[in-house]
């Protein structure tokens, strides 16, 4: 069979998104909004229509969490034993392996990170998402415990663990199909019904997703998309009939939706924002650590939650170590997704490259001292493209040092002292991620524990896996995705007392 070039796959899939609008799954069927409404999803590398979606909006979610209910219930999904939902899941992960190029280069054009990029963290990471949930139906269970109830009574007590019912998924627009895999392989693992609300500005790979789902053969309503903008979430969030919200996103949007959500008190986790130190001691090796530090804010265009956007190196070692990360952005190959080259693609819209660039007029307002980067890359006048940005002689209490600005743009400070570098890594509202770049492992180590962060990375960064937890302290979130915790979050324990005398 002869190899299809990336760009004959994305002359393809263009062609095919241009010609047949995108539909809504609702119950196992594609069907138009109700209001027979579309919208335009862009390709943020050329700011040209890639093809038109469905708008969904309330009256949309209210079906689709009714079919989502319905299928709750039906013997086919609640029934289904815990190894066939199982090897339904690995089913869709081999599908997903199948399509891998198509794929990648679909979210390429979606969301403007480098083709073999995606292919290498979003699709292969989805792939193993699900196959990593598969195997927990057959292993996630309840107990017997030992209870101590009146004297002479003989009691067995059991706990048993049931799906939490119709989860309202919404997911961001940065890591469109992995952050679709971290909640839906959980959800269906643990035997809920989904609706999936992708972001409006990436809802490709997760309608694709979808449509494997159903090839997959999971019964119709237990995997239902609907797309639009921040309506339909809101809709779908006060919905009676959810049982729980899980949302990847804004720290300000996750605060409107813990407020909606007390309506009937539906269970909510939250993977919100960050502003992540990266902490480099004396003794680190520059080398490695300038690297990786540049890979931390640079990498999906500093459009990770993540990002290691605010550096923290010793004074000893600060010009040195601005030097080779300033090395590092400058060789950067900035270009469209498609092409190989490229290992830097454009901001995923205009009103991202609007929201970047105004923070580079307050970093030198305030005075922080712009080293390289700063605004459009010559020759990239198409496009939402925004160059690799560092700020240098930065401190605290800058808005580029606190706030999350979910760009390519890194501010460095200098430290003296170990007892307040610490305080200065953890004076943020947030606390997803850190990372610590030393040799000497007892500090390493003392310094993890003082770091108030949900992951802490030593000499390393944006290490993932669905193996291990993940998710944040502070206003980083609620709740943990991946792992065992991850399961926890889509389910109920349930208490059985049994009076054997």
């Amino acid at each position: 069979m002869q190899e299809i070039s990336t760009q004959e796959r994305a002359a393809r899939l263009t062609a095919a998104l241009a010609a047949t609008p995108g539909k809504l799954l609702i119950g196992g069927k594609w069907v138009a909004a109700q209001s027979g409404r579309t919208f335009e999803t862009i390709n943020p590398a050329t700011g040209a229509v890639l093809g038109h979606v469905a708008h969904g909006e309330a009256a949309d979610v209210d079906l689709a969490v009714k079919a989502a209910r319905q299928a709750l219930e039906q013997p086919a999904w609640r029934l289904m034993s815990a190894q066939d939902r199982g090897n339904l899941l690995l089913r869709l992960a081999d599908l997903i392996e199948r399509d891998a190029d198509e794929l990648a280069v679909l979210e390429c054009l979606d969301n403007g990170k480098p083709a073999k990029l995606t292919r290498a963290v979003e699709v292969d990471g989805s792939i193993k998402t699900f196959r990593y949930f598969a195997g927990w139906p057959t292993k996630f269970g309840g107990e017997t415990l030992p209870v101590s109830p009146r004297s002479g009574a003989r009691i067995l007590n059991y706990t048993t663990r049931e799906p939490v019912g119709v989860c309202g998924l919404i997911i961001p627009w940065n890591y469109p199909l992995s952050m679709a895999a971290w909640k839906v392989a959980p959800a269906l693992a643990a035997g809920c019904t989904v609706v999936l609300k992708p972001a409006e500005q990436t809802p490709l790979t997760a309608l694709r997703l979808a449509a494997l789902a159903q090839e997959a053969g999971f019964p119709d309503g237990v995997f239902n998309i609907i797309t639009g903008f921040g309506d339909a979430g809101a809709a779908l969030v006060a919905h009676p009939g959810v049982d729980k919200v899980a949302f990847t996103g804004s720290t300000e949007v996750g605060k409107r939706i813990v407020a909606s959500a007390a309506g009937n008190l539906k269970k909510v986790s939250l993977e919100l924002g960050g502003k992540s130190p990266q902490i480099v001691f004396p003794d680190a090796d520059l080398g490695p650590a300038a690297q990786s530090i540049a890979q931390g804010i640079f990498f999906n265009q500093g459009q990770t939650c993540t990002a290691g956007s605010r550096v923290y190196v010793h004074r000893s070692r600060y010009d040195e170590l601005l030097g080779l990360v300033s090395d590092h952005a400058k060789r950067l190959r900035i270009g469209d997704g498609l092409d190989p080259a490229t290992d830097f693609g454009p901001l995923v819209s205009d009103e991202q490259w609007q929201r970047v660039n105004s923070y580079i007029g307050i970093g030198r307002e305030e005075g922080a001292r712009l080293v390289t980067g700063g605004g459009r890359p010559a020759g990239h006048d198409k496009g939402y493209f925004f160059e690799p940005t560092i700020f240098a002689d930065a401190d605290g209490s800058m808005r580029i040092v606190r706030e999350e600005i979910f760009g390519p743009v890194l501010s460095v400070l200098p430290w003296s002292e170990e007892e307040d570098l610490v305080r200065q890594a953890n004076d943020s509202e947030f606390g997803l991620s850190a990372g610590i770049w030393t040799n000497d492992i007892r500090r390493a180590h003392r310094t993890a524990a003082a770091i108030k962060a949900g992951t802490v990375w030593i000499n390393c960064f944006n290490m993932i896996d669905p193996s291990t937890p993940f998710g944040g302290f502070k206003q980083s979130g609620w709740g943990r995705e991946h792992g065992r915790q991850a399961m926890e979050l889509y389910s109920e324990v349930k208490s059985v007392w049994v009076n054997l005398s």
